[in-house]
């Protein structure tokens, strides 16, 4: 009788933060995630402020005599976290592990879906799409790279039929949320919203919500959107495929 392959652990990797809505919207997300997809083992690691830390779930994954393992960095944009910090992290762990690194969420077209639904659910309608500016209000990063991923997907937002969308940024870049709100006043969009390109709430999020007090509608952060967990998934699975051989080896 042929065994079933075992699948990896899908460990995810958030920020962390002193802000205990941060930790209570993660585990929320996870929850669905494993709603999503009954018997893939999902665990939760944070790189600062809140436990376990990345380090203690991996330790005790070892222990346990797990050997496959697909970690998920919860970011939206490839920045520092992504590209340093994270990679350091797994270069620590217990050598038994055989350690996937998944991608990071965004860009995806079903964030963008998850951002629609926190706009709708915040009060506008598919009718008031033409009329309303948006602001995609994100974290910010010092990272070129990341800034110009916000920037893309701001464009591409705007083609599906807003009055204009803009990037806002609530750190290390310009402009501010409060910025872009008046861009899109004088611009002349009939209703200005704000959409926190975020997963969770915390010190950066409160200051999106800060610039946005002349806006008309205020989004909710992303959240446990089933979009979102549909992305991890995604991204988990991506990271399960085989390597291809490279051409000619």
């Amino acid at each position: 009788m042929r065994t079933k392959p075992v699948r990896p652990v899908l460990v995810v990797i958030a920020h962390g933060s002193r802000d205990p809505r941060h930790a209570a919207t993660v585990h929320a997300l996870v929850r669905r995630v494993r709603s999503l997809r009954p018997g893939l083992r999902v665990e939760t690691g944070f790189l600062d402020f809140t436990l376990p830390s990345v380090h203690g779930v991996l330790e005790s994954l070892a222990a346990e005599g797990v050997r496959d393992v697909v970690a998920l960095p919860l970011l939206l944009t490839r920045a520092f976290h992504a590209k340093a910090d994270i990679p350091a992290v797994l270069r620590d762990a217990p050598p038994q592990l055989r350690i996937r690194q998944a991608d990071v969420l965004g860009p995806s077209p079903l964030l963008l879906a998850a951002l629609e639904r926190r706009l709708y659910e915040a009060g506008l309608t598919p009718a008031d799409k033409s009329s309303t500016g948006v602001v995609l209000a994100s974290a910010g990063s010092s990272d070129p790279e990341a800034i110009a991923v916000i920037a893309d997907i701001a464009r591409e937002w705007w083609h599906t039929g807003w009055c204009a969308v803009r990037p806002a940024f609530a750190s290390a870049s310009l402009p501010r949320t409060e910025d872009a709100v008046r861009e899109l006043r004088a611009l002349g969009c009939e209703r200005v919203a704000v959409a926190p390109y975020v997963l969770a709430p915390g010190f950066l999020p409160d200051r999106i919500a800060r610039g946005a007090a002349e806006a008309d509608v205020l989004a909710d952060v992303l959240g446990p959107a089933p979009e979102v967990a549909r992305v991890l998934l995604e991204r988990y699975d991506e990271a399960r495929l085989p390597v291809p051989a490279a051409l000619g080896a």
